[in-house]
């Protein structure tokens, strides 16, 4: 990390991320963070029980109560469901996927290869802005991206002669921080919608008609990826490159390394591959079988729900391709190596998933993570804000959860018949509503400690750039970013308000009359 070198006085933000970061770094390690985190949740569990903690969902209406973790339900959980928690932990095959086919490509040289022929002349300044936009609009592969976008990133600065590191937390960033931001609808605008249109329901009843579509937000989210792209790509050129310092790995790229006959040849083929391979998951998408069988879209379609797949066979197509034809690939013994050898980079994460997994999977069980969301709703809804005093609570609210439950969609279904039928009686449209939640939702992703990305980010890092970073050191690096983008995203949506212009299309802020 770029440090002061004591002629000039240490600014209070450095100090105060200084102290953020030793602190961090002294925590232990990823193995044994979560395993200490499952035996305190277990603890709380223990005495919320014992208090008879227990709030009314207001989704469903029912009781929530607490799942005391010691008790005879609580060692039946345990002993059953053990081995399922940890290789059902949801993104261990898709970071072993995904590790799977980048690993692939990099070992037979084609990420080499590429970037050597493609980086020349390239405009560093300009690079940030590229990935910043490619990881904010990548949620339309919803998790995927924030497995791809960061080790891409990296490479990507590796490629044009800058820190790989600093590429890392570009691609972090903008994968989580803005995940709710995009040019295009998403899944995410679905998901939500449905969930909003669930929680209009508990005011206006269950025959009502007054519904948000997908595009309800679209509008403002579509600016926003602007903004949040604007921001990232600022930060990591004026920010975050400064604290990082140079980059001292022996894993550098030379550019001006020409490239031979063979290469090219190689390149060629992998790019025939490769447009081959576009083609035909383009006419599977406008011939039917990958297109959402409903409405003939990309939305819902078999194409979204098998991204994962039709992603890693890309890189295996391009990289085998290529592979054999520069001679690394000669046998099938090669390419069990290479796939043996990905494998193995990525041990410490699955060390990392064994109790990460138990945590996660007691968290959920024990209702502490409901019950938190129940609780702050209420509290909001007690304090009686109004107008933007009440939103900017309500983002914050969401800030504060978001730290310890990932799963955006969870959060919403819990927070949103508390937050919709409360605004909705104050005239607020329910799309205006949404919209305060995603502002929330989305910054923190980059920060929560409990989410499993930015613990493979943490094992990428230490297997190729840096062996000594530590989560301290990570976090502190994505604080000013995160900071920014937030304050900026909430400042962004009161001037929106102030402007009195539509979040989407057929959605005002507030509500149509006679809806009422």
């Amino acid at each position: 990390m770029g440090m002061d070198d004591g002629t000039r006085k240490v600014s209070l933000t450095e100090r105060l991320l200084g102290g953020i970061e030793r602190a961090c770094n002294k925590l232990p390690s990823p193995v044994m963070l979560f395993l200490d985190l499952f035996v305190i949740i277990a603890v709380i569990s223990w005495i919320a029980d014992m208090c008879g903690l227990e709030l009314v969902n207001p989704a469903t209406g029912k009781m929530v109560t607490v799942r005391n973790f010691f008790s005879q339900e609580g060692l039946t959980w345990i002993l059953t469901n053990f081995v399922k928690n940890f290789v059902g932990f949801a993104s261990l095959g898709l970071v072993l996927t995904m590790t799977v086919g980048i690993n692939l490509c990099e070992q037979v040289g084609l990420v080499d290869a590429l970037l050597r022929k493609s980086t020349g002349g390239v405009n560093g300044a300009i690079l940030p802005y590229v990935i910043a936009l490619i990881g904010t609009c990548g949620n339309l592969a919803s998790d995927t991206c924030s497995v791809l976008v960061p080790p891409l990133g990296a490479l990507a600065f590796m490629g044009a002669g800058r820190s790989p590191i600093v590429g890392m937390f570009c691609g972090w960033l903008s994968a989580n921080l803005g995940f709710s931001a995009n040019l295009f609808i998403a899944g995410t605008d679905s998901l939500l919608a449905g969930i909003t249109n669930t929680s209009i329901k508990v005011l206006l009843g269950p025959d009502a008609t007054f519904e948000v579509d997908s595009a309800c937000n679209w509008y403002f989210m579509f600016c926003s990826t602007i903004l949040i792209t604007l921001i990232v790509g600022w930060c990591t050129n004026h920010l975050i490159e400064k604290r990082v310092g140079p980059y001292k790995g022996e894993t550098m790229l030379d550019t001006t390394k020409p490239l031979t006959d063979l290469e090219r040849k190689g390149l060629r083929k992998a790019g025939v591959a490769l447009l081959v391979y576009a083609v035909v998951i383009v006419a599977g998408i406008y011939a039917g079988p990958l297109a959402n069988p409903q409405t003939g879209g990309v939305i819902g379609s078999l194409f979204l729900k098998g991204l994962i797949p039709l992603i890693l066979f890309m890189f295996l197509i391009c990289g085998i391709v290529y592979g054999k034809t520069v001679g690394v690939i000669k046998s099938e013994r090669d390419l069990s190596k290479i796939f043996t050898k990905a494998m193995a980079s990525m041990a410490s994460f699955v060390a990392f998933c064994f109790t990460a997994g138990q945590f996660t999977a007691l968290f959920g069980w024990t209702n502490l993570g409901v019950l938190l969301a129940i609780a702050g709703a209420d509290f909001l809804k007690a304090v009686n804000f109004t107008g933007i005093p009440m939103f900017v609570a309500l983002v914050i609210l969401v800030i504060f959860i978001n730290l310890f439950m990932t799963s955006g969609s969870a959060k919403w279904t819990f927070l949103g018949p508390v937050f919709v039928p409360m605004l909705m009686l104050m005239n607020y449209h329910p799309a205006w509503i949404q919209l305060l939640y995603r502002i929330g939702d989305s910054p923190t992703n980059a920060l929560s400690p409990v989410s499993p990305y930015l613990y493979m980010c943490l094992a990428v890092v230490n297997e190729k750039y840096d062996k000594d970073m530590k989560l301290g050191t990570f976090i502190a690096n994505c604080i000013p970013t995160i900071f920014i983008a937030q304050v900026a995203w909430i400042v962004f949506a009161i001037a929106w308000f102030l402007a009195g212009l539509p979040v989407g299309p057929g959605a005002p802020l507030h509500l149509p009359a006679g809806i009422l």
